[in-house]
């Protein structure tokens, strides 16, 4: 059983995989195999959305971790995390509209989409490690 704990990891691994598949997929469609990418673009707006629904427990169970650091490295940490907030939110529609597009077979307007997508996609599933890295272990012990 996972702890609640433990949520932020699982979050950065569901984030991470999502990365993964992310670039599989990017790889397969532009050496042509379709259904290789659709399995990848499945399996990452799968691992998207189990990330979602963990994350939407975690905070309303546990509520924000506050930033522990008040150095140069705050308004790093807050410019990735504002970047990576407001683009996921963003994000959201424009896979629900490319997995649509492409299930109806749209596939011109299915690229349309997913050109300005993939890249947002995954700058968010990579600052969602990063954000981890940096909330839970590169800056937990306050400068001194």
């Amino acid at each position: 059983m996972i702890s609640v704990s433990q949520l932020p990891a699982v979050n950065a691994s569901l984030n991470a995989l999502t990365a993964v598949f992310l670039v599989a997929g990017f790889v397969a469609i532009k050496r042509g195999q379709i259904s290789t990418h659709r399995n990848y673009m499945v399996a990452a707006f799968a691992t998207s959305m189990v990330f979602l629904a963990c994350y939407l427990f975690y905070h309303a169970i546990h509520g924000a971790t506050a930033f522990p650091r008040h150095d140069w490295s705050r308004p790093l940490y807050f410019t990735i995390l504002t970047s990576h907030t407001l683009l996921a939110v963003v994000n959201l529609p424009a896979i629900l509209a490319a997995l649509y597009l492409a299930s109806k077979g749209r596939f011109q307007a299915h690229a349309r989409v997913t050109r300005l997508l993939w890249p947002s996609w995954i700058y968010v599933s990579v600052t969602g490690v990063l954000v981890y890295f940096m909330l839970y272990h590169w800056f937990r012990v306050p400068a001194s």
